[in-house]
């Protein structure tokens, strides 16, 4: 029996319904936590959540010019620092109907100043001007600031693609040296959760989630600290046009991705870049293509998406719609396999020379994942026999092991035997760093997607469009749930 077949095995075990996931958390244990010794354990001081209020508000993280509330060391030598100081990001128009309640409830139970909606603060300024006030403060004696500012925890409340926005504005401090970088644990309110369900969290916030919110926070407290790694992905355009790219890409400086590379025709006199960070996955293909029609689908008629469920049920709908199982890679361009635009550059563990990696001709999605979990909890990669992974000469795929497994999926019927576990993706390599070259030729367009964020790539006949995969040199640090 393969080791995968096992119905104890992890792979399976992450591919289980949200069903289960939610009466996890509907507190069947009878465990009751206090709300007002959950408060005491979690709230700052008034004064400072105050403080941290105004220099976001204000974009100032200056405290000399503050008047009305005491802010002076002298003044609160007395205030004690919580046990456990929390910060909360919730993306409101996450969680179907939900999300403000949701909200509401968690600045009953901790503090209004404390729980943030991404709508009016943006996770960069929190980084910014609230945690450079407490620094601040701590600088000019304030012992309560000081230890609030080295005990922060934060908690995110959304999906994967918020969840990885707060993760790369607290990366900022790493940069800067400003340690140390709060952990982060996470509400699951979007649609695949895989970030939320690699660390214990769950795929969906459960039914009783009134009861669930204050486990859920109480979990943030006592949970085992993990790391995780961030890769970082910086992209080169041929041409300068205004291109609608996910948030998580900005506009970035120039540099040469092409450097070692062999590179079919001439360079371009001017191209554009592009740079950002994913955590679980970045691809490129038909599953980003799907990606990028349901995500327009949604925006333009968002009633149709009402919570999660809705939400799978229209995606799997629409990838039916998209030619991915019912029309052969053959004849029209656009149908065919990647290896037709795409040349795969890797450099493998403990290597520091790029190797071409042949792509198969049937692969029409390749995916470069981080986490074990992809598309709502499956795990493509699957759990490899030791043999196995001997032959090929592959690790053991972890989160925090600088490596990226690259596989691919073929026809939508093969996808779809891979999200259900029958079989395993199509392996193709696991990387350090990646670089792709993608020509343009007869394809107008190609489909990429970093962490559920999709967008449309426009393509060049005459010169290559490069992508860049390298790891981020430092971890972020994620609370487990479980």
């Amino acid at each position: 029996m393969d080791s995968t077949s096992s119905p104890d095995h992890p792979t399976r075990i992450a591919a289980r319904t949200s069903v289960i996931d939610s009466l996890k958390g509907c507190g069947l244990s009878g465990v009751r936590i206090d709300k007002e010794e959950l408060h005491r354990k979690l709230a700052m001081p008034k004064y400072l959540r105050i403080a941290l209020r105004d220099a976001i508000s204000s974009k100032d993280s200056s405290t000399n010019s503050r008047t009305g509330v005491g802010f002076s060391p002298e003044e609160n030598q007395d205030a004690l620092p919580p046990e456990a100081p929390l910060v909360v990001f919730i993306n409101s128009k996450s969680g179907g109907r939900h999300g403000p309640e949701l909200k509401l409830r968690m600045q009953q139970i901790i503090a209004e100043e404390q729980v943030f909606d991404l709508k009016d603060v943006k996770p960069n300024d929190f980084v910014e001007f609230g945690l450079g006030c407490l620094e601040k403060l701590a600088a000019l004696g304030d012992q309560c600031a000081k230890e609030t500012r080295a005990k922060l925890k934060v908690m995110v409340a959304g999906g994967d693609g918020t969840v990885g926005w707060v993760l790369g504005s607290l990366g900022e401090l790493n940069k800067q040296g400003r340690m140390p970088v709060p952990p982060v644990g996470v509400i699951p309110l979007g649609t695949g959760n895989d970030l939320s369900r690699s660390f214990g969290w769950g795929g969906s916030f459960p039914f009783a989630w009134k009861s669930a919110v204050k486990r859920s926070l109480d979990k943030a407290t006592t949970g085992q600290l993990c790391r995780l790694d961030s890769w970082h992905v910086l992209m080169s355009m041929p041409f300068d046009e205004t291109i609608e790219l996910p948030y998580s890409l900005k506009a970035a400086k120039d540099c040469a991705l092409d450097e070692g590379l062999k590179v079919e025709g001439v360079l371009p006199e001017n191209q554009s870049y592009h740079g950002g960070v994913f955590y679980n996955y970045f691809s490129i293909g038909m599953d980003a293509q799907v990606a990028y029609g349901f995500h327009h689908l949604r925006n333009e008629k968002p009633y149709l998406a009402q919570g999660p469920i809705a939400n799978k049920l229209i995606y799997s709908s629409y990838s039916c719609s998209q030619g991915w199982f019912f029309t052969p890679c053959l004849g029209d361009p656009s149908l065919r396999g990647l290896k037709n635009i795409l040349r795969l550059h890797v450099k493998k563990a403990n290597c520091s020379e790029w190797e071409v990696i042949p792509v198969p001709s049937s692969v029409r999605a390749i995916v470069a994942l981080n986490l074990h979990n992809y598309g709502s909890g499956r795990n493509p990669w699957g759990h490899l026999k030791p043999e196995y992974l001997e032959k090929r000469g592959f690790h053991e795929a972890q989160m925090d092991d600088g490596l990226l497994e690259i596989f691919g999926l073929k026809q939508g019927w093969h996808a779809s035997f891979v999200m259900v576990e029958l079989i395993k993706a199509k392996h193709i390599a696991q990387a350090a760093a990646i670089r792709l070259e993608i020509r343009g030729g007869e394809w107008k367009n190609a489909y990429m997607q970093m962490d559920g964020e999709p967008w449309k790539q426009p393509l060049s006949q005459d010169y290559s469009t490069f992508v860049e995969i390298k790891k981020v040199p430092f971890q972020s640090y994620m609370i487990r749930g479980d």
